[in-house]
């Protein structure tokens, strides 16, 4: 997650997080990112897969700033809840 200058947080996924980081705060990353700086990297965690980058991603995005805020606090997700771990 990056920080704009004015609070918002901008949530997504790479492959390489610095030099997307990079791209944002020169402006060739996401348009909701330009004229924003200064820019500040405030949570990134590994994934296993796409897939699960994109689930995180979308709950991530799901969440309340709130939220966002603590989970940038405490520095990791939760694990996730799947099917299996339902009675």
């Amino acid at each position: 997650m990056v920080r704009c200058r004015d609070g918002r947080l901008y949530t997504g996924i790479s492959t390489d997080v610095e030099r997307r980081f990079t791209e944002h705060t020169t402006g060739r990353g996401s348009k909701f990112l330009r004229g924003k700086a200064p820019l500040e990297l405030v949570f990134q965690q590994p994934a296993g897969s796409h897939s699960d980058a994109l689930k995180a991603e979308i709950a991530i995005k799901r969440m309340s700033k709130a939220s966002k805020e603590k989970l940038i606090a405490s520095g990791c997700l939760p694990p996730p809840i799947s099917n299996d771990d339902k009675p």
